[in-house]
C-alpha cells in the first residue's frame, strides 16, 4: 500500500516542486497552502507523513503538529523552514517533529528524510505489536494445568485456531476468558494482524457503540474529528468482545447485522465499511437464562454460540493448583528478586480447602502478596490472606455412580476414612498425635486403624 504525505507550505511553487518529485517515488501526495485546509485534511483521511512549513501565513507549522498530537495520529511531521535555529529545532522536535529540513534543500535530501521517517513509523508500529505479543506469551501461564477439564480446552483451542468461525467462551470472572481468546488468535492464520479487545462491561453505553463502529466528526457532541472503531481497527485480525452478555439491547441489533453483513456503519456516516475480521466473545453470564428473561436476544445468541468453549473454574480443578503455584511463585521471584516463602503442611492444605471464587486471578495475587511479605519465612494458613475464609467443618464427598446392580456402601465409607486418615497424615507430615487431632480422634483409635488398615503417608502432595 502506497505511503500517503501531506505537503504543507504557502510557496505554491515549493508545493508543486516537491508533490512532483515525491509522486515519482511512488508516494500519494495530498497538497495544501493554508492551515485550515491541512487540519481538516488530517481528521478525514490517514496521513503516513507531513512535510509542513514553519511559517504559514497567520499561523505557525508548529501548531499543526500540536494538533497531529492532540488528535492522537501515527503521522509522523518534518518541519520545513528557511528561519533555521537550534532553537527552532529543538522547539520542532519537543513539540513531535521527526526532524526539520532548512531551506533551501535538495530534494534528494528531502526524499532520504522521508524514508527514515517512514521507516522508524514502521519499526515503531512493529515494536508496538511485538510488545503485545511478548505480554501476552507472559501471561499464557493462567492456562497451565494438566487436568482433564484444562487439556480439553486446549484441545478446542488448537481444533478452531485453523478456522474463522465466532467462538464464545464462557466461563467465571478469573478464569482467563481474555488468555483463551489470545491464545486462539495466536494460533491462527490472523496471527499477524491485529486483536482488539472490547470490554462491554466497562464502556458506557452511550459510547459503546462509537468505540465499536466508530464515528464521524460532529456524529454527536464531543466528536471533533473523525474516528475509527475498534471492528475497523480489527481488520484483517481478531476482534474480542468481553462480557458480550451486559451489551445493551440496541447494540445486540446492530452487532446481529455485523455478524450477518460483515459490514459496519460508522456513526454519522451514511456509508457502510467492508470489514475482515473474526469474532470471539465472552461472558460470565448464562446467556441462555438471559435469553429466556429478554436481556438478551436469542438470535444473536445462536450466532455466537457457533463454537463454545467453556473454561473450568479453580476449585474444579484442585489438581492444577500446585502447579499454577510453581508458576506464580516462580514468575515474582524474577519479577521481585525475593525468596520463596515456606508454606507448612497446613497452609499447603489450605491451598486445597480454599474454594477460590476469584479462581486464578486471586490464586496469582495471594501468590504475589505472600513474595511481597514473607520473602523467604516460614507461614502457615493464618498468613493466608483467605485464612477467614476456610471452612473447616466442609467435607468435599466423592462422586460416587450408584449402578443398577448396586454397590457395597462399607467398601466405599471405608475408602473414604482411608483416604481423610491419609490426608491428615500428610497434612501433619505423619505426625500421629497432630493427625488424630486433626480428626477429632484419640490417638490410639488413629494408631490402631492405621495398623489395621496398613496405612502410610506418602508424598502424593506437594511433591
Amino acid at each position: 500500500m502506497k505511503k500517503h504525505i501531506l505537503i504543507v507550505d504557502d510557496d505554491t511553487s515549493m508545493v508543486k516542486a516537491i508533490a512532483r518529485y515525491l509522486s515519482m517515488q511512488g508516494y500519494d501526495i495530498t497538497a495544501c497552502e493554508e492551515y485550515d485546509k491541512a487540519n481538516k485534511v488530517l481528521q478525514e483521511k490517514p496521513i503516513d507523513l507531513a512535510l509542513i512549513d514553519l511559517k504559514l501565513n497567520s499561523h505557525n507549522g508548529l501548531e499543526l503538529i500540536r494538533k497531529i498530537k492532540q488528535l492522537e495520529l501515527h503521522t509522523k511531521s518534518i518541519i520545513m523552514t528557511g528561519h533555521a535555529s537550534i532553537d527552532t529545532a529543538i522547539q520542532a522536535i519537543k513539540e513531535g517533529a521527526f526532524h526539520y529540513l532548512t531551506k533551501p534543500f535538495e530534494l534528494i535530501d528531502l526524499f532520504n528524510l522521508t524514508q527514515r521517517a517512514l521507516d522508524y513509523s514502521k519499526v515503531e508500529a512493529e515494536n508496538q505489536l511485538l510488545k503485545t505479543q511478548l505480554e501476552t506469551q507472559r501471561s499464557l501461564y493462567k492456562l497451565i494445568g494438566s487436568s482433564e477439564a484444562m487439556q480439553e480446552v486446549s484441545s478446542l483451542i488448537k481444533r478452531v485456531a485453523s478456522t474463522d468461525s465466532t467462538v464464545l467462551i464462557l466461563g467465571e470472572s478469573g478464569t482467563g476468558k481474555e488468555l483463551v481468546a489470545q491464545a486462539i488468535h495466536n494460533e491462527s492464520k490472523r496471527t499477524n494482524g491485529p486483536m482488539i479487545s472490547v470490554n462491554c462491561a466497562a464502556i458506557p453505553n452511550e459510547l459503546l457503540e462509537s468505540e465499536m463502529f466508530g464515528h464521524t466528526k460532529g456524529a454527536f457532541t464531543g466528536a471533533q474529528s473523525n474516528r475509527r472503531g475498534r471492528f475497523e481497527m480489527a481488520s484483517g485480525g481478531t476482534i474480542f468482545l468481553d462480557e458480550i452478555g451486559d451489551m445493551p439491547p440496541q447494540l445486540q441489533v446492530k452487532l446481529l447485522r455485523v455478524l450477518q453483513e460483515k459490514r459496519i456503519e460508522p456513526l454519522g456516516s451514511g456509508r457502510s465499511i467492508e470489514i475482515d475480521v473474526r469474532i470471539l466473545a465472552a461472558t460470565n453470564k448464562d446467556l441462555e437464562e438471559s435469553v429466556k428473561l429478554g436481556t438478551f436476544r436469542e438470535d444473536l445468541y445462536y450466532r455466537l454460540n457457533v463454537i463454545p468453549i467453556q473454561i473450568p473454574a479453580l476449585r474444579d480443578r484442585p489438581e492444577d493448583i500446585p502447579q499454577l503455584m510453581d508458576y506464580f511463585f516462580e514468575h515474582f521471584r524474577n519479577e521481585y528478586g525475593n525468596s520463596k516463602p515456606e508454606l507448612t503442611p497446613d497452609a499447603k492444605q489450605a491451598f486445597f480447602e480454599y474454594s477460590w471464587p476469584g479462581n486464578v486471578r486471586e490464586l496469582e495475587n495471594c501468590i504475589e502478596r505472600l513474595m511481597i511479605l514473607y520473602p523467604g519465612q516460614p507461614i502457615d494458613s493464618s498468613h493466608l490472606p483467605f485464612h477467614h475464609n476456610l471452612d473447616n467443618s466442609k467435607v468435599n464427598l466423592p462422586k460416587v455412580h450408584i449402578p443398577e446392580e448396586g454397590i457395597s456402601l462399607k467398601n466405599i465409607v471405608d475408602n473414604f476414612e482411608n483416604e481423610l486418615i491419609l490426608r491428615a497424615l500428610e497434612r501433619t507430615s505423619g505426625n500421629k498425635n497432630k493427625a488424630a487431632s486433626l480428626l477429632k480422634l484419640n490417638r490410639t483409635t488413629l494408631v490402631e486403624k492405621i495398623k489395621k488398615r496398613r496405612l502410610q503417608a506418602s508424598s502424593r502432595f506437594f511433591e
